[in-house]
């Protein structure tokens, strides 16, 4: 796992722990190739930041400021050697992600969230539970963009106040560009 563009192009992540599912380079990297122009100067949010990779791309690219949101110590740490190591800065923060949106203020021009993948039938789609999280859509800009990703095997997505505006697939990882619709 590495930086793929801008001042920390090449520089190789580290990942929290062995369980850890990092996004695959050639994903992040199709991600902000889409993304193009509009992650200079922007103000990022890294929901379920594991190691960081997609604010520490963004941060590389241009962008004003990261918050990076996960629960793990061993994320956390990981995170924090990353930024170190590409050079870049950014604000940490260790709290559930759901307590995080209830407190935070925006607005974020960029929210990226790769919550853990659904592994039990039994288990919460962390995916459908932010999209229907009453604070996230008050934390987006008016012109923001909320990317997540998800497993590819997951039942079909119900987008609520969401406007889905592309929907792509790598492989068992599909990748989803929203806008909130008020």
């Amino acid at each position: 796992m590495r930086v793929i563009a801008g001042s920390a192009g090449g520089i190789r992540l580290q990942s929290p722990s062995h369980n850890f599912r990092p996004t695959m380079d050639r994903v992040r990297e199709a991600v902000f190739s889409s993304l193009g122009d509009r992650v200079i100067g922007a103000v990022v949010l890294d929901l379920f930041a594991g190691s960081g990779a997609f604010a520490i791309e963004a941060l590389s690219r241009g962008a004003r400021s990261a918050d990076m949101v996960d629960s793990h110590r061993q994320a956390v740490n990981a995170i924090r050697n990353n930024l170190a190591r590409a050079g870049v800065s950014g604000k940490i923060h260790r709290t559930d992600v759901f307590k995080f949106l209830a407190q935070a203020s925006g607005p974020y021009d960029l929210i990226f969230a790769d919550p853990p993948y659904v592994k039990a039938p039994e288990a919460p789609d962390m995916v459908q539970a932010l999209l229907r999280d009453a604070h996230l859509p008050d934390l987006l800009g008016s012109e923001g963009l909320l990317v997540l990703e998800r497993n590819a095997e997951a039942p079909p997505l119900n987008p609520g106040g969401w406007h889905i505006l592309r929907h792509k697939r790598y492989g068992g990882t599909d990748i989803i560009y929203a806008a909130h619709s008020p």
